[in-house]
């Protein structure tokens, strides 16, 4: 049972042979995939988040001529989708055939946890090389080091707006004012979601002062422009546009100059009691329960504490508590989740963004889009309504008509569940008219849709 475990609840699922390699130690199965240097790397054609906002500029420039000359500029627009695409399919793709499940899933549940969402084109362009740049290295280090590096970051400055936040009495903003530029002003959408979510939490005891006060300490922080071709698309600090003074956030005073002044807020908020608390609770409830045993949340906040948010220490406490090793399957996979374990469970991958993002799409779970800076819901409630699950079941019976034909779906659900397989799914498994209704069957099974 606790290699079916290791496989569906801290992995993506099981692939052909699996569960039998891992037969005799799943913790080392688990322990073995934390490492130093983070989670693997998303495939990609080697775009860096430079050269994409180099390119989205070279867009928008065409895009202005076009419009000028009366003419669409369609073909740039184009191609940067099919980049979007490409990146999100290279990510299931090493869902589906990563050997190290459960790296794959910690750097998912990150990634989501500091959610920059592909609802603006500008920051649509970056999310995939943002995974790669400030996620995936980070999983396994320091919580301090992800929050800076996520902050920093062009996708979060771009969908937070706060590449375009200006303090009210620096001199960007004299300057604004003199040329009555109206869109200049303080900006405190990432302020307020590092506090509410990225870090201490809703309850963590700030006020609407101290996110005001974060918002100006942040001032400065951008990224490079088309007319800086050294910095363009880079972190820049623009000291300009930067609050001057000092700052008292959380009860905290903070008189460093320039960038270090956010940077040391951010230091003191990843070392907080609270958000040792609010990101251990999140992390129990991905894992293991939508109300997880508080004595898991406790040992896991321990950990952080003591550890002082060293993740590796924290994911290794995961893997190895008692709670978490309940046999009762009380999480309902995603949209996504499903997905990848499904084709994980024939030892397949996707095939293109084209036929991945409308299906996606359609169970609620747009990629890269996540509806709010809060990133996609971790609860059943949100992905088991009737309609959800008739949209699952018409996904399972097209794609086992398709893959069934020349695969054994008793052997299927064997490796793909293991101990977890219930005699009753077993049963309806080897009674089925025809292999692709058995594993449709099986892909809809109370069993294959919880872990």
């Amino acid at each position: 049972m606790m290699a079916a475990i290791a496989v569906t609840r801290f992995g993506l699922g099981a692939r052909p042979g699996e569960l039998e390699t891992l037969q005799g130690d799943p913790q080392g199965w688990l322990k073995a995939q934390i490492r130093k240097e983070g989670a693997d790397p998303i495939p990609n054609d080697g775009a860096s988040s430079v050269k994409r906002l180099t390119e989205f500029a070279a867009y928008r420039r065409e895009r202005r001529a076009a419009k000028a000359d009366g003419e669409a500029a369609l073909g740039a627009a184009r191609l940067l989708r099919d980049d979007v695409g490409e990146d999100f399919v290279a990510r299931a793709r090493l869902g589906a055939t990563t050997p190290a499940g459960f790296r794959e899933r910690w750097a998912l549940f990150w990634a989501n946890h500091f959610t920059a969402s592909a609802t603006k084109l500008i920051t649509a362009v970056v999310v995939g090389p943002y995974e790669n740049e400030a996620i995936r290295p980070h999983v396994f280090g320091r919580f301090g080091d992800l929050l800076i590096a996520s902050a920093s970051h062009p996708a979060m400055l771009t969908y937070l707006d706060q590449f375009q936040s200006v303090g009210p009495d620096s001199p960007g903003a004299q300057f604004a004012a003199r040329r009555q530029n109206r869109t200049a002003g303080l900006n405190e959408n990432l302020a307020r979601e590092i506090l509410e979510l990225h870090t201490v939490g809703v309850d963590g005891g700030y006020s609407q002062a101290d996110v005001t006060e974060f918002a100006r300490a942040m001032t400065g922080w951008s990224i490079g422009g088309p007319r800086e071709p050294q910095r363009q698309g880079q972190f820049v600090f623009r000291a300009a546009t930067h609050e001057p003074g000092s700052r008292t956030i959380m009860g905290r005073r903070y008189d460093q100059d320039g960038v270090d002044q956010a940077a040391a807020v951010m230091a003191d908020l990843a070392a907080h009691p609270a958000t040792a608390r609010h990101v251990c609770g999140k992390i129990a409830r991905h894992f293991v329960a939508d109300d997880p045993p508080a004595a898991l949340t406790d040992r896991l906040v321990a950990a952080w504490t003591a550890s002082r948010g060293d993740l590796a220490v924290v994911a290794n406490t995961l893997i190895t508590a008692n709670e978490a090793w309940d046999p009762t399957p009380a999480k309902f996979k995603t949209p996504y989740e499903f997905l990848i374990s499904g084709w994980r469970a024939i030892g397949g991958q996707p095939t293109s963004a084209q036929y991945l993002a409308p299906l996606l799409t359609g169970m609620g779970q747009r990629p890269f889009a996540a509806p709010s800076p809060k990133g996609w819901a971790d609860d059943a409630v949100t992905w088991c309504a009737p309609d959800a699950v008739i949209k699952r079941m018409s996904w399972a019976e097209g794609f086992a008509a398709v893959v069934a034909q020349d695969r054994d779906p008793n052997r299927i659900a064997a490796e793909a569940l293991g101990a977890r397989l219930s005699p009753q799914t077993a049963k309806a498994v080897a009674r089925a008219e025809s292999r692709p209704e058995a594993l449709a069957l099986l892909l809809m099974s109370p069993e294959f849709q919880r872990r």
